[in-house]
C-alpha cells in the first residue's frame, strides 16, 4: 500500500497539465525576494527559479532483483523506462527548462536522460558523460543479493557498507565476474578503476566533475540537470549541502523524483533555508512532494533491511499498482497531445 500511496501523491503532479502544475505549486516552495535577485537568466529557463536538478535513474534490472550495482551495465526494465518517463513529465509540468546535462557511462542513466528529455520536448540539449558521474564501486558485493548480505554480515555492517562516509565494503578480485577492468570502455582508465569505493572516495572523484564542469556553467547562469546514480548523486549533493560525515549515513534517494534547487549563481550553495520534510537534510524541492518520497524511501529500506520480508516489493502486486499509475500518467499525457 505504501508504493501506490506514493503512486496516488505523485500522481497530483503530472496527471494533466493544467491540474499539475497547480498541483505541483502546492508542493513547492513559493520563491523567495532573495531567489529573484540572484538568478540570472542567461538561459532559456526563464519560467522558474530553478538552476539545478539532481534525477536518479529509473529501475534497472539489478534494481529489480535487489541486486548491488555499482560499475555493471545494467539497462532499465519496462518499469525503469516508465519511471524515467513520469520524470519527464514532472519536469515539463514544473516549466523547467535546462542548457546542458550531465551524466555517467553507465546506460541506466544515459537512457534515462534521453526519455525524460523526450517527454519535456528537449532532446536537442547538449548532454555530457564522463565516468566520474558513474555510481560507486560495490566492489566485492556487486551481484549479490542485498538482502542475503543482510543476513550474512548484519544490518548495522550493511548499512556502514552502503551509506556511511569512509567505510568502502571489500575489494573486487580481479577476477570477479564483473570487473569494469574487463570493459573496453574503461581500456584507458585501468590504472584509475577502483576495487571497491567508501562515499569519500566516490566524493573525491564527483567533485572534481563538479567543480571543473559544472560550476563554471551555474556561474554562467545556466539551468543544469544531473542525471546519476544514488550514492554518485549522495556525493554531490553532500558537497552542495555540506551534510558532515557522520550524518551523511542517514541519507537514501528515490528513483526518478526530480530534486531542484535554486542556487546563488556566484556561490552555487543552496538560497532557501528549509528543510526537506522527506529527509531532513536537503534545502532543494522535490516535484513529488515530500509525502510521496518518504513513502517511497520507506520502502527501500524494508526492500534491503527488513528481513522478515520474504517478498520482493520491487514485484509483486505492489509493484503492479505502480506500474498501472505509471502506464495511466503516460497515456493520459498521449491522448493530451
Amino acid at each position: 500500500m505504501t508504493m501506490f500511496r506514493s503512486a496516488m501523491a505523485l500522481r497530483n503532479c503530472v496527471k494533466n497539465s493544467s491540474l499539475a502544475a497547480a498541483s505541483c505549486q502546492q508542493h513547492l516552495r513559493a520563491p523567495s525576494p532573495i531567489a529573484r535577485q540572484v538568478r540570472h537568466f542567461n538561459s532559456i529557463n526563464f519560467k522558474t527559479p530553478y538552476n539545478l536538478c539532481f534525477l536518479r535513474h529509473g529501475q534497472s534490472t539489478w534494481n529489480r532483483d535487489n541486486r548491488y550495482i555499482g560499475w555493471t551495465d545494467t539497462p532499465l526494465t519496462e518499469d525503469g523506462i516508465l519511471e524515467a518517463r513520469v520524470a519527464g513529465k514532472m519536469l515539463a509540468e514544473s516549466g523547467i527548462l535546462f542548457d546542458e546535462v550531465h551524466t555517467s557511462w553507465l546506460r541506466r542513466s544515459i537512457r534515462t536522460v534521453n526519455l525524460a528529455l523526450m517527454e519535456m520536448g528537449q532532446e536537442y540539449v547538449d548532454v555530457r558523460k564522463h565516468w566520474r558521474l558513474n555510481e560507486r564501486h560495490y566492489g566485492e558485493l556487486v551481484g549479490k543479493n542485498k538482502k542475503e548480505t543482510v543476513k550474512q554480515f548484519g544490518q548495522d555492517q550493511i548499512k556502514r557498507w552502503r551509506r556511511s562516509y569512509d567505510e568502502p565494503p571489500p575489494a573486487m578480485s580481479d577476477d570477479h565476474k564483473y570487473n569494469p577492468c574487463h570493459d573496453p570502455r574503461y581500456r584507458n582508465l585501468i590504472d584509475v578503476i577502483p576495487k571497491a569505493e567508501s562515499l569519500m572516495l566516490t566524493k573525491q572523484r564527483s567533485t572534481v566533475y563538479w567543480e571543473e564542469s559544472i560550476v563554471p556553467s551555474l556561474k554562467e547562469g545556466k539551468t543544469v540537470l544531473i542525471v546519476g546514480h544514488e550514492n554518485n548523486l549522495r556525493s554531490l549533493i553532500m558537497h552542495l549541502e555540506d551534510i558532515p560525515k557522520e550524518d551523511i549515513i542517514n541519507l537514501s534517494l528515490p528513483r526518478a523524483v526530480p530534486l531542484v534547487y535554486r542556487l546563488d549563481t556566484e556561490t552555487c550553495k543552496p538560497i532557501n533555508t528549509e528543510l526537506d520534510k522527506a529527509t531532513g537534510f536537503l534545502r532543494g524541492e522535490w516535484l513529488g512532494g515530500d509525502d510521496a518520497v518518504a513513502d517511497v524511501l520507506n520502502r527501500d529500506h524494508k526492500q534491503v533491511y527488513d528481513t522478515t520480508i520474504e517478498q520482493n516489493l520491487e514485484k509483486g502486486d505492489t509493484r503492479k499498482k505502480w506500474t498501472d499509475w505509471m502506464n495511466a500518467v503516460v497515456k493520459e499525457k498521449e491522448q493530451q497531445n
